[in-house]
């Protein structure tokens, strides 16, 4: 059984911190991609509509949270 041993406050704040530092390393990575690919991701996306690029930042994106969720989780 659970319980509610996670509404701790000690429990509680460190998921958010862990959560919160998931989310910017997953921004950063998305950020470097975006930096070293020769033309901008989101204009590309956005407003180009390209599915076939969306499919692979897409796959990206579960690649690079997968990953962090893993070195976050240890």
């Amino acid at each position: 059984m659970m319980g509610i041993d996670w509404l701790r406050p000690g429990i509680f704040v460190g998921s958010a911190l862990f959560a919160l530092l998931g989310v910017a390393v997953f921004w950063l990575c998305f950020l470097i991609i975006d930096k070293l690919t020769p033309y901008k991701l989101w204009s590309e996306l956005v407003e180009k509509k390209n599915v076939a690029l969306a499919i692979v930042v897409g796959a990206m994106c579960i690649a690079i949270g997968l990953i962090v969720a893993a070195a976050v989780h240890g």
